[in-house]
Order: C-alpha cells, then structure tokens, then sequence
C-alpha cells in the first residue's frame, strides 16, 4: 500500500508494510520489551522477570512530572527492585546498588539509569537470545500467533 501525500514543494510516498510481529521482534528488542508479553512469560518461567519488571518501571519513572510523585516512585522501585533482600531483587553489582542507596532520599529523574541499562544489557546478551531459541517464540515462528504490526517506512 503506498500513500502519498503532497506537501509543497516536494511530494512523498509513504509505504505501509505489514510484517509479522517475529520479524519486528528480530529486529529490535527494545519494542519487543515494551509490547510483548511472550517475553515476559518466557523470563518468568525462567525467574527472572524481575528484570523486565524493573526496566519498564524505569521507563514510567522518567516519565514523572512531580516531585512527590518522583520520591514515592523512586522508593517503591528501590524497595521492590534494588535494595538487598527486596522481594524483586535485580542482579546489580555492588557499586550500582551502593551508589543508588546513597541517593535514594533526594531522587532524581536519572536515579536508576546505570542499574537500567545494566539490566537492559543483560537481558539483550542474555536472556533474548535464549527467547529466540525458545518453545514460546518457535510457536511463534510457525504461525501460531496472529499479531502483526504495522511498519511505517518513506520511500521516494
């Protein structure tokens, strides 16, 4: 499908290519952790979605606008996600952990960003890999799930 749509003094078409939500996922992983429960289920049945879980409150936080909302939010993820013990813990190193402590009562909209993309990596060497080799996606690969997605591209 290719709309095209005249904005003086140039003309541009746009191409709508629909591709099946594995080929998008293969693509890029960020859009994968954002939208896809398969994910999540996977790193669940492995014990480890925490991960997920904390990246994606990492995302809503630095999406706060207030103050007090910022304080509550960043202690809620620091209890449930980071301090030793939580119910969440994320596998931090020590530094990380430590650094995050000292300066979880004066929070800031960057607080959790060493530990997040600490965390983002691990799940992309690590743990996406391992999806894509998995029951989950392989059902997905065969066509088992219907979704697609919509891929907006220009051409000329």
């Amino acid at each position: 499908i290719c709309i095209k749509l005249v904005l003086l003094p140039v003309t541009i078409c746009i191409k709508l290519v629909l591709l099946p939500v594995t080929e998008m996922y293969q693509v890029s992983i960020t859009a994968f952790i954002r939208t896809h429960a398969a994910f999540r289920e996977f790193l669940k049945s492995e014990y480890s979605e925490e991960n997920i879980l904390f990246w994606l409150a990492c995302e809503e936080y630095k999406n706060i606008k207030s103050l007090p909302e910022m304080i509550s939010s960043a202690n809620r993820i620091y209890s449930e996600f980071v301090e030793c013990e939580a119910p969440r813990q994320i596998n931090i190193d020590c530094g990380t952990r430590e650094n995050i402590t000292k300066n979880i009562s004066q929070p800031s909209l960057t607080s959790f960003d060493t530990a997040q993309k600490l965390i983002y990596s691990l799940m992309a060497r690590d743990c996406y890999p391992r999806f894509l080799k998995s029951d989950i996606y392989q059902d997905m690969l065969r066509g088992k799930c219907n979704n697609v997605y919509k891929h907006w591209s220009k051409i000329s």
